[in-house]
């Protein structure tokens, strides 16, 4: 099958790579623009998925948008069956998604009809879901509102983080998409998303990712979960933002200090909830690296009433 390949982040490597292991013929990939990853911001590098394209010889576009004639055109050149779309960090027209003969399809990271949106891995976790999946769609108009190839499963396993999570369901979607090409190739209908189920997972932003000490601990859990490894969870301490990860099992105590207090023991800390204590294993203070806790509590002097908030 010919395909365009539509992604930017490593998320969406693996498909591309399963899609050149089967034998199939990538005419070309439509990827972000480099950007700059440095802290001086004077380098630009490739997306993951240009980088890979490149070491395996493939066409690779980069529009600031994708649209426009120039742009359309160089689409329709390509003669595609098939247009595959994990990630691309767009959306897609219309009229593009028509170019391909067989339309396109989206690799999504949710069980769709939920979790909708830029941020699926993120929501599932921080909403304390048991199991997530990937879908594969066919792409229309609506934000992650086509119908549904073919579904697969996945728990959630209580410890786990956004970041395992992005590594296993990258993997997932790819050996998803190549079970699902058969029946996209022969024209089977999709079935449609049950509106009535739709939940939507918006781009994080900075104030979500706060923590509020006022919750139970297994929801403040889940949100350090959630926003580990990028963009953190985060509150303050002597009015400086910290970073925190990597949260342990909740702890019952018969007298609770008062939310956001922080507790220490030697090389253990805990943070107090609205009804337990909860155990922090890392921690990044503003303009530092991640380390553990254990180690920051050695460098630390002050108060034993100290707090985030």
């Amino acid at each position: 099958m010919r395909v365009v390949f539509f992604g930017t982040p490593a998320f969406a490597v693996p498909t591309l790579e399963a899609l050149l292991t089967a034998g199939h013929d990538v005419a070309a990939v439509v990827t972000q623009p480099d950007r700059p990853r440095t802290r001086s911001h004077s380098t630009l590098l490739p997306s993951p998925v240009k980088a890979r394209a490149l070491d395996a010889g493939i066409t690779v576009f980069q529009p600031d948008r994708p649209r426009g004639e120039e742009f359309t055109a160089a689409l329709r050149d390509l003669d595609a069956d098939l247009g595959v779309v994990v990630a691309y960090g767009h959306l897609l027209r219309p009229e593009l998604l028509a170019i391909p003969r067989l339309g396109m399809v989206n690799v999504h990271a949710s069980l769709l009809p939920r979790w909708r949106g830029a941020a699926p891995i993120q929501w599932a976790v921080i909403s304390g879901d048991r199991e997530t999946g990937v879908s594969i769609m066919r792409m229309e108009a609506g934000l992650d509102s086509g119908p549904v190839w073919l579904a697969r499963r996945t728990p959630i396993a209580p410890d786990e983080t956004s970041g395992d999570l992005f590594a296993r369901l990258a993997t997932l979607g790819a050996e998803a998409l190549l079970e699902a090409l058969p029946a996209i190739a022969a024209g089977e209908e999709p079935l449609a998303q049950d509106e009535s189920q739709v939940t939507l997972a918006p781009k994080i932003d900075r104030e979500q990712a706060r923590i509020d000490w006022n919750q139970p601990a297994d929801r403040v859990s889940a949100l350090l979960r959630g926003m580990d490894p990028a963009p953190g969870a985060w509150t303050t301490l002597d009015g400086q933002p910290v970073k925190l990860f990597r949260p342990g099992d909740p702890v019952a105590t018969e007298q609770l200090p008062v939310a956001g207090t922080i507790v220490s023991r030697n090389v253990s800390l805990a943070v107090a909830c609205a009804d337990a204590l909860l155990p922090i294993g890392d921690i990044q203070p503003a303009g530092r690296r991640r380390v553990t806790t254990a180690d920051w509590l050695r460098g630390m002097t002050r108060s034993a009433d100290a707090a985030f908030a």
